[in-house]
């Protein structure tokens, strides 16, 4: 069921009017509702997997009072060890399980030894990454005293499957979401408006930039050995815009749903194409994960390391990323990207500049030198995108060696040539739109014009570009597969 579907909004719908309408007087009421919610939600994709949540909900739920009621170290120990290894060895068996076969087969190959082992059909549960970092967090904070456990088994199961973000995040803390769902929520009206705009916005930039730029980046990275230089970065190019539409505008949609139902969620991404460098970037790009392996990663490592110095801080910051890339899939593709960005740091850390922010400036234009940072940064991390792309190692490498030739002097050849000009018209609008609200929460919260009737015009200006440049075939939410 996506969210730019038919079928969402008549079950929004529905479930709006039931929420707010039948279940408004007992927050508890609400919360079961929540929770069919979300189970239904799941359960369209594949409803084969619904248990497999449940179970996990369930197991997690337990261990979690079982943990704070423990009175011993080894306990408390013990009960955290049996939730991560169910939910990160769950993880390893649905998404890594045939790519650690199939390499053990291509290792032994590289000796002459043939094994006659064969993959499972294994098919990856729907938002399992993502659910399991949120249980996770909770054992983790309960463990470290930073929360106490919630006895309602409601709360908890809503914690974990509500549905605007059980699919692809944010990977909300349980002490940002749990205290939401433990008390009664009365409908606001400025926060559901606002939450419609926010909608409004994730839409236009799923359904018109990112699924139009998905028509040309497919195109170009299925016949890029065919192509010039110029129309392998023109393609680079597109998918970095590509990743960034779809999965911020897929997080747009979930944050606005939320503040429609009377929740506040993690906002997961924050104008990361005017970062100045890559951990400005990073702290901008998907937020939600990076923050969360931040605190439960990183953080631990730089204890682990501290002795080392620079050094320690260097091995933390690159093993944090490899996490990172790893965490997108079984494919070394992901490994490799996620180390490259960990490298890209070394440079940060070695000049003692890590930690020091950059604000790139109040005035409409930015100074040259900040306009520089931004474009060697967006640079950086196109290229490195490719890797992001890519089906395997070979592919990737063959692509960088075909990018880097003489034919990136030449004109670019565009296969589909459908909509290319209003593609890019409308990812200059987009950039200019949050460029000039890089200060607010998202590019439609213009509240500096409430009585003007240019907001009107800007909302139905926007539907109106929906409606004539949407992608003649959408496709699902590229972090669906992650």
């Amino acid at each position: 069921m996506l969210f730019t579907s038919i079928t969402f909004v008549i079950f929004f719908c529905l479930f709006f009017l039931l929420y707010w309408f039948v279940f408004n007087r007992n927050f508890k009421l609400q919360n079961l509702l929540l929770l069919a919610g979300g189970y239904v939600f799941y359960a369209w994709w594949d409803w084969r997997f619904l248990p497999l949540l449940i179970a996990s909900s369930s197991l997690n739920y337990f261990l979690g009072i079982g943990i704070y009621k423990a009175r011993q170290t080894k306990q408390r120990s013990l009960l955290l060890w049996i939730g991560l290894l169910q939910g990160l060895g769950t993880l390893l068996f649905f998404k890594y399980f045939n790519f650690f076969v199939k390499s053990t087969i291509s290792a032994f190959a590289t000796f002459n030894i043939r094994l006659d082992t064969y993959t499972l059909n294994i098919i990856l549960p729907l938002g399992i990454s993502f659910y399991t970092f949120r249980t996770i967090s909770y054992l983790l904070d309960i463990k470290h005293g930073k929360i106490k456990p919630t006895t309602d088994w409601v709360v908890f199961f809503c914690y974990v499957s509500v549905f605007p973000c059980v699919i692809s995040g944010p990977i909300d803390r349980p002490k940002t979401l749990i205290p939401q769902l433990t008390r009664r929520r009365v409908f606001d009206y400025a926060q559901a408006t606002d939450g419609m705009r926010q909608i409004l916005w994730g839409v236009f930039k799923k359904m018109v930039i990112a699924d139009n730029c998905a028509v040309f980046t497919d195109n170009i990275f299925e016949h890029y050995k065919t192509l010039p230089a110029s129309s392998l970065l023109f393609g680079a190019f597109l998918y970095t815009i590509q990743v960034y539409a779809d999965f911020s505008g897929y997080s747009d949609i979930a944050i606005g749903l939320s503040n429609i139902i009377g929740i506040k969620v993690t906002r997961n991404f924050n104008t990361p194409f005017f970062a100045q460098n890559i951990a400005d970037f990073w702290r901008r790009w998907h937020i939600s994960l990076t923050g969360w392996l931040t605190d439960y990663v990183f953080a631990p490592l730089t204890i682990y390391f501290r002795d080392l110095g620079k050094t320690g801080l260097i091995l933390a910051i690159v093993i944090n990323f490899t996490a990172i890339g790893i965490w997108h899939g079984p494919n070394w593709t992901f490994f490799l990207f996620g180390f490259l960005n960990g490298c890209y740091y070394i440079p940060l850390i070695l000049r003692g500049t890590l930690y020091k922010k950059k604000k790139i400036t109040d005035q409409l234009q930015p100074a040259l030198p900040a306009l520089l940072g931004v474009a060697g940064t967006f640079t950086l991390v196109m290229f490195t995108f490719i890797l992001f792309r890519a089906d395997s190692l070979a592919q990737a490498f063959d692509y960088y060696q075909r990018l880097f030739s003489r034919s990136m002097f030449t004109a670019p050849v565009i296969i589909e040539k459908v909509n290319t000009a209003a593609t890019l018209v409308c990812i200059v609008i987009m950039l200019a739109a949050e460029w000039l609200q890089r200060d607010k929460q998202h590019a439609l919260q213009i509240d500096f014009i409430k009585k003007s009737p240019v907001r009107v015009i800007i909302y139905y200006g926007l539907i109106l570009i929906i409606i004539t440049f949407t992608a003649t075939r959408n496709s699902d939410f590229i972090y669906f597969k992650f």
